[in-house]
């Protein structure tokens, strides 16, 4: 199994802010939230509150393989739909924030330095809708509470894949640490997604705690964005890249 630890930034040299503002909402969040037990509750999604409209309040019944559990919903915001905002920077535990956030920490400067700030900012979010609208496609009626960047996040990694495919990326693969294309680890990654949520599905008729239609959802979502601004942004936008690719035209390889 391959785990990404880092990429080859050499040819950055300018922080990625809004990368940075990302990283540091999510952990200031899931401090909260630690603080705050009834938050998760209140503000992940919660795939029939979106297909409702209407916000569930009060103990609900869940069927799990192991036996009926009850749900305390709490109170969310108004509308409901904020939801499919708020849950993008919730997490339930350190190691699920962590992982998220070293993914993120390594690949989404590299997306934001090509696009640029605020579309960057644009195309997490979008990326982030369209996993949560993923994983409530499988399950319309579910009354789980989805929460977690890992959506938004996988749409970063499918557009990685389409934008820098030779960037090299240093992954701990058994006991060494290998440096191979981007191409490589994200295409491997997002094959995974696809077989363990398929195979989820069908040996247990859920998710088993994992989105995996939200990390399929995303990694989609980053693709066709990913390919449609290598057709449509032609020439290099300024960035950091541009600046870059005129002092060394060899950082091309990159793109």
């Amino acid at each position: 199994m391959l785990f990404p630890i880092s990429d080859d930034d050499r040819h950055l040299s300018k922080p990625a802010y809004v990368t940075i503002t990302f990283l540091v909402i999510n952990v200031a969040v899931y401090i909260y939230q630690t603080m705050n037990p009834a938050f998760d509750m209140a503000w992940s999604v919660i795939p029939q509150e979106i297909t409702s409209g209407k916000d569930l309040v009060g103990p609900t019944i869940l069927n799990t393989p192991s036996g009926p559990t009850t749900l305390e919903q709490m109170p969310g915001p108004v509308p409901i739909y904020f939801t499919l905002i708020s849950s993008m920077f919730m997490h339930g535990s350190w190691a699920h924030l962590g992982g998220n956030m070293l993914y993120l920490w390594i690949f989404g400067d590299n997306v934001e330095h090509r696009f640029g700030h605020v579309r960057f900012l644009l195309f997490y979010l979008i990326s982030g809708l369209a996993a949560s609208a993923a994983q409530i496609a499988l399950n319309t009626q579910s009354i789980i509470p989805n929460l977690g960047a890992s959506g938004a996040i996988a749409g970063v990694l499918g557009c990685y894949l389409v934008l820098f495919p030779r960037n090299k990326v240093n992954a701990v693969f058994i006991v060494r640490i290998v440096s191979i294309p981007a191409f490589v680890v994200l295409g491997l990654w997002g094959a995974m997604q696809v077989w363990q949520g398929a195979s989820s599905m069908s040996s247990a008729g859920h998710g088993g705690g994992v989105a995996y239609g939200a990390h399929v959802g995303g990694f989609i979502a980053g693709l066709v964005i990913g390919f449609i601004a290598r057709l449509s942004m032609r020439d290099e936008p300024p960035s950091i890249l541009k600046t870059q690719y005129a002092r060394d035209p060899k950082a091309k390889r990159y793109w």
